[in-house]
């Protein structure tokens, strides 16, 4: 009996000795950086993957050598059920341990798409078409039904999605990324007509992003935002026509050739405002936080009109009266004459 309970403590040490050697095994694999490039590679997890397929994966991609520790420890630790489908970026440091945590807690790989000051509803559209990480639906015909999903009162689109990078996974769709730039172009346009200067003849905040559209168009210079701005308020507060090429351009549509012609100012349209006194009923593209302060705050001044220099710096000649203003055009042209002289 004496030997038997010798016999069995033994094969007790030597089971403990084995599990113990296995377990700190284990820990050592699990603690190991894999094998993955400085730059990390990319690794996607497709809906359904039972673990073993992806532990395997793994092994084919050469990131661990086996896959036997690392299907031991996800089954001992429950975590093997619950990995998320996804596109992951293996990064340089990685360990089998941070993989599981990874592939568990959905930190998938996140893809960028930066919507650009100017930009009109069908650059906007193009441009999410072209994000292969992007899953695009929208048609310039679902912007109604769009914006009412969304709780606005509005049917038309422009102007309302605010010029940002936004980070998003594989996958997302269009309609998202916009519900997600509206909500921030609401929180950033309520944000800046509260803080308005009181001189501002703008009556609304959807007016201050009328205007700031067209600050957006005229200028990309940070020091002249301010400034065009303070020509409109001006023209604005004397009932004088707004006269910006870029509204006129609006209303001609996507057919525009680039190429503005005297017929084009005399032809009526609701944005033409050459012919109409005051702003557009829409705004003309998607504003900047910049040109929405710019459009609150309109610099002080006297002056009624500017012109492109025609310097190749973006910058404006600003006059305040018509003699000036047309001496300036005179200057404008005969500078684009030069630059097309051979």
């Amino acid at each position: 009996m004496k030997r038997l309970s010798l016999a069995f403590g033994a094969v007790l040490l030597l089971l403990a000795v084995a599990a113990a050697t296995g377990v700190a095994k284990i820990q050592r694999f699990m603690s190991t950086p894999v094998d993955v490039p400085a730059e990390g590679i990319e690794f996607e997890i497709a809906p359904g993957s039972p673990f073993a397929a992806v532990a395997r994966e793994l092994v084919s991609r050469g990131a661990i050598e086996t896959d036997t520790w690392f299907r031991l420890y996800a089954r001992w630790s429950g975590e093997a059920s619950g990995i998320q489908a996804g596109e992951y970026l293996i990064g340089s440091g990685a360990t089998p341990e941070s993989l599981l945590e990874q592939f568990t807690s959905g930190d998938v790989r996140l893809h960028s798409f930066t919507i650009v000051e100017g930009w009109n509803r069908y650059d906007l559209i193009a441009a999410l078409r072209a994000n292969e990480a992007v899953d695009a639906s929208m048609t310039d015909e679902d912007w109604p039904a769009l914006l009412d999903e969304l709780g606005s009162n509005l049917t038309h689109p422009e102007g309302l999605f605010l010029p940002e990078t936004y980070r998003f996974a594989r996958g997302t769709t269009d309609r998202s990324l916009l519900g997600q730039a509206y909500e921030l172009m609401q929180a950033v346009l309520e944000e800046e007509w509260q803080a308005r200067d009181e001189k501002t003849p703008l009556t609304s905040a959807y007016e201050a992003l009328v205007l700031a559209s067209i600050v957006e168009k005229e200028t990309a210079r940070a020091d002249e935002r301010a400034r065009i701005a303070g020509v409109f308020a001006r023209r604005l507060q004397k009932r004088m026509r707004l006269q910006t090429d870029p509204t006129v351009i609006y209303g001609i549509g996507p057919g525009f050739n680039g190429n503005l012609t005297r017929k084009d100012l005399r032809t009526d349209t609701p944005y033409n405002t050459y012919t109409r006194h005051g702003l557009p009923p829409t705004p003309i593209a998607m504003p900047g936080r910049a040109a929405i302060r710019a459009a609150l705050h309109p610099a002080d001044g006297e002056e009624l009109y500017f012109v492109a220099t025609g310097l190749g710096d973006g910058s404006h000649k600003f006059s305040k009266t018509k003699d000036e203003h047309d001496a300036a055009v005179a200057e404008y042209l005969r500078r684009l004459r030069q630059k097309r002289r051979p």
